[in-house]
């Protein structure tokens, strides 16, 4: 009974952060926070140039997620000059982030959220509360903590900073798949 209580109260503070959030043709909310070596990363410095594909994941180095983070490394590998930049945002300290990308050697960046504020201007559902898991990383364990995790969301900024797509129903194995027929579509 103790555990289904627990529930209940985890799934009623996800949907009582929920909001309508951002729609397409909004402008895209203004956001700085850290990469996964630390360094300062702002959007307003990445406009201008190609679209911007930013997806919000839950939790780094966990199942759905390393497969939606691995298919965009493999886009991208695959591609001299990709037509967008992609973004990955979670709660992850930038710590485990510097894991992930080593442990599956993504070529792209990853972004810090801990205390979900980004994710809740994208109006991305978010649930607080330390979470911890052990994984593998080059041969030792290492103790991974966040302290929000979000809902798996997808949004591509255009170059002038307006958002032209919003995905609230994302699988993460059909997402890369998604955002390339969109951005094919617009050409």
């Amino acid at each position: 009974m103790h555990f289904k209580n627990i529930c209940l109260t985890a799934i009623a503070l996800v949907v009582a952060s929920t909001s309508a959030g951002i729609t397409v043709s909004e402008k895209a909310p203004e956001f700085e926070t850290v990469d996964q070596d630390g360094n300062a990363w702002a959007l307003k410095d990445h406009l201008g140039g190609k679209h911007i594909v930013v997806y919000f994941y839950p939790a780094a180095m966990t199942g759905g997620c390393t497969k939606q983070a691995c298919s965009y490394r493999d886009h991208i590998g695959q591609t001299k000059d990709p037509a967008f930049e992609i973004v990955g945002i979670s709660g992850d300290a930038p710590r485990n982030l510097k894991y992930f990308q080593q442990a599956e050697k993504l070529n792209f960046t990853l972004l810090s959220d801990p205390d979900g504020k980004i994710a809740q201007a994208f109006g991305v559902p978010v649930a607080s509360g330390e979470k911890k898991i052990t994984r593998t990383v080059d041969g030792k364990e290492v103790e991974l903590v966040r302290s929000a995790t979000t809902a798996r969301w997808t949004f591509i900024i255009d170059p002038s900073g307006k958002i032209v797509y919003r995905n609230d129903q994302v699988k993460a194995v059909q997402d890369l798949d998604n955002v390339l027929a969109f951005l094919k579509a617009k050409k």
